[in-house]
């Protein structure tokens, strides 16, 4: 059977393989939620074996969420340079910096891994399964969870990317989160600070405008070329800063005291400040002033203007520097936590009573000019 089976494309002793590579990456993640909410119990110690986790004396009030979230078209540049380390912080970024937005707190991380092939034993893909197994324990450390399964399966022709391996990558997240600790929106006031968490690449959002303009103007092999003394595919691939673990911290998660007085979270993905930020200022109609932003990353900047993107339209595809923006009364406990964890910090602006966004663009081509959005 498993004769034919590879004939058709699956090889189940290398996909065996590939399945403990990352059972025992996720066995690391573990001890993340030790003697915390999450902590991850097994009965019985194999990879095949039932995984629960530990949801006793829970303070009232708390309440459970989900979320899920990929990587997206980004695991193409990890192709395209065969490094494929740092994926697990985008995918880690995108589901569990959404959980906190929510006033959650992120415990347990579940991901589907989908390839197009393990290859066969005398050209195994399995040491790019180590290296996607390698960042997921570096990233849930960076966010603080568990990772409690990894599926994975080979599915031929119906993956294709880049070069002969390819995949993509999704999860789902479990969040808790205490009831009047969650962000509603209501709770932001006129006068409020915005505290802009530094982003110093594109996340997993505008990439596929990005690569785009790098295939237009390099070529297909566009990844090879460099700037600076870098090849643009490393530039590019540049991991997404994970801000979990702060942002619980300032809030206090659900076993914890609150550190610092928050209104109100915008993880800047898709739709960029105004339409991330806007979402939580939408429900009290309020507006922001956005003076003093972080100024884009270099590789950003770069393909904006190698784009001729707008500044207008670079702010909506892209976090043009800042991956959160935090909304707090007492700004000063914020920026103190985020600079403890090596996130760097600052007011980038105030809410506004006025609806509307106005950024002093730090864009390529208006900087310092305002940018009005409603």
């Amino acid at each position: 059977m498993s004769q034919h089976y590879k004939k058709a494309g699956v090889d189940i002793h290398q996909g065996d393989k590939a399945s403990h590579i990352l059972y025992q990456a996720a066995r690391k993640t573990w001890k993340n939620r030790s003697r915390h909410l999450g902590e991850v119990i097994t009965p019985f110690d194999d990879f095949t074996g039932l995984r629960v986790m530990a949801v006793g004396k829970l303070p009232a009030g708390t309440v459970l969420g989900v979320g899920f979230d990929g990587v997206g078209t980004k695991v193409e540049i990890g192709e395209r340079i065969a490094h494929h380390h740092t994926i697990a912080f985008d995918l880690f970024a995108m589901v569990c910096d959404d959980a906190v937005v929510r006033g959650g707190e992120p415990v347990l991380v579940g991901t589907v891994l989908d390839v197009n092939t393990l290859g066969k034993e005398d050209e195994s893909y399995l040491n790019f399964i180590k290296q996607l197994a390698d960042g997921y324990v570096k990233a849930a450390r960076e966010a603080g969870v568990a990772v409690i399964n990894g599926e994975l399966a080979e599915l031929g022709v119906r993956v294709t990317g880049y070069g002969p391996f390819n995949y993509n990558w999704s999860a789902g997240v479990i969040w808790f989160a205490r009831q009047d600790r969650m962000f509603t929106g209501f709770e932001i006031k006129p006068g409020d600070a915005l505290v802009g968490l530094q982003e110093e690449g594109f996340r997993s959002n505008g990439l596929s405008l990005a690569r785009q303009i790098l295939r237009q103007n390099f070529g297909e092999e566009w990844h090879t070329k460099s700037v600076n003394g870098k090849k643009l595919g490393e530039l590019a691939l540049k991991p997404s800063r994970i801000y979990t673990r702060a942002i619980v911290d300032m809030i206090g998660g659900v076993e914890g005291k609150p550190q610092a007085k928050v209104h109100g979270v915008a993880h800047i993905t898709g739709g960029g400040i105004p339409g991330k930020l806007g979402r939580i200022l939408k429900p009290r109609k309020l507006g922001a002033q956005i003076d003093s932003p972080f100024p884009p990353g270099d590789i950003v900047s770069f393909c904006q203007a190698l784009g001729n993107v707008s500044d207008r339209e670079a702010y909506r595809a892209w976090n043009m520097g800042q991956g959160m923006i935090v909304v707090t009364p007492e700004p000063e406990p914020v920026i103190r936590i985020a600079r403890d964890h090596g996130i760097k910090a600052k007011i980038s602006g105030r809410v506004t009573q006025t609806p509307g966004i106005t950024i002093v663009s730090q864009g390529a081509f208006k900087k310092d000019k305002v940018l009005k959005f409603s």
